[in-house]
């Protein structure tokens, strides 16, 4: 692990530079301050990005990343074309440090920016710009990058990286773990608005929509990062959905049905994936089993009763009518 006993001043690594870029009146536009990690999970190559905001939306212009590529984080007064050129240039071959240093060198506005990017390798590198408001200033670890601006106070992004270099679990659960470090630590001057985190797989499958783990969003929330906690576990319990339905699909069906009950234990109540697990088991033919579960579902929402018979058309259901009548029959009184 790295150490941490230096003072910020050192991690922040300032570059010299023209004037930053300004408006008609000669002053800076209004920065995305924030603060955010970079990272990478050496055991499964996964790749993500973290962030919170008091800024609508920031993670539509923050969080950038690609499997097998990099991830990258670009705020202060945020030039989004970091995102889009740097994942070019790491796609092409480049490493992030090679990557970061050719964007800056062309940038008139780097002392205003703060950047960064860790590439497919774990290779890390990060930017705080000169002119970037206090109290800001970045540290980078091993497979990690820590960065913030306009926070409260110099603690904020060292207790972001002992967060992460500590807690065990997933790349998403240390990404998180280093957020609530971050906002414990005073986080952004301002408070607080918007959070978001972007995971991607460490196998590309050449299909991006496909490669991302987690891609989540808190535009606008009193307490962003309690939501995004709350996204993510129910992404969870759909990525357990998914695995159960590409089980079904291989035919493995105790596989599948250990994949649904996953998912229900990680949202109990859930009428989504309770009924979509008694479908299940209804094609696996158990349909004594997954009777209780449409009772369930039936009894929070009849809406769901009345979809039944139409699954039959688009092949979800058996179509035979005996059975569906047996089924759309559940808990209706007598």
């Amino acid at each position: 692990m790295t150490a941490l006993a230096r003072t910020p001043k050192a991690h922040a690594q300032r570059e010299s530079g023209p004037p930053a870029e300004a408006t008609a009146t000669g002053r800076p536009r209004r920065p995305v301050h924030t603060f955010s990690i970079v990272a990478r999970d050496p055991a499964t190559g996964e790749l993500g990005v973290a962030v919170q905001s008091h800024w609508f939306s920031v993670g539509s212009i923050v969080s950038w990343a690609e499997a097998g590529v990099g991830a990258i984080a670009t705020q202060s007064f945020v030039d989004p074309s970091y995102g889009k050129l740097g994942l070019e240039e790491m796609r092409a071959g480049k490493g992030a440090k090679e990557t970061l240093k050719a964007l800056l060198a062309k940038d008139q506005g780097r002392d205003v920016r703060q950047v960064a990017m860790i590439d497919a390798r774990g290779a890390v590198a990060a930017h705080t710009g000169a002119k970037c408001i206090e109290a800001a200033g970045h540290h980078t670890g091993e497979n990690y990058s820590v960065q913030a601006n306009l926070m409260s106070n110099e603690r904020v992004w060292p207790a972001m990286a002992r967060a992460f270099e500590t807690t065990k679990g997933d790349l998403a659960r240390r990404m998180l773990a280093a957020l609530d470090a971050a906002q414990a630590a005073g986080g952004d001057i301002r408070g607080r608005q918007s959070a978001a985190l972007v995971v991607v797989t460490g196998k590309p499958t050449g299909k991006p929509w496909a490669d991302r783990t987690f891609d989540l969003r808190v535009d606008d929330s009193p307490e962003p990062l309690t939501e995004l906690r709350r996204l993510v576990t129910l992404q969870r319990a759909y990525n357990h959905m998914n695995a159960g339905d590409l089980a079904v699909e291989h035919k493995d069906n105790e596989a599948a049905l250990r994949e649904y009950s996953a998912a229900e234990r990680l949202v109990p109540g859930n009428l989504e994936m309770t009924y979509w697990h008694a479908v299940a088991l209804v094609n696996m033919q158990r349909t004594d089993d997954a009777l209780p579960l449409f009772r369930r579902v039936f009894a929070a929402d009849p809406n769901w009763r009345t979809l039944t018979p139409r699954l039959v058309k688009s092949g979800i259901l058996p179509d035979d009518k005996k059975l569906i009548a047996r089924i759309v029959s559940v808990g209706r009184r007598r």
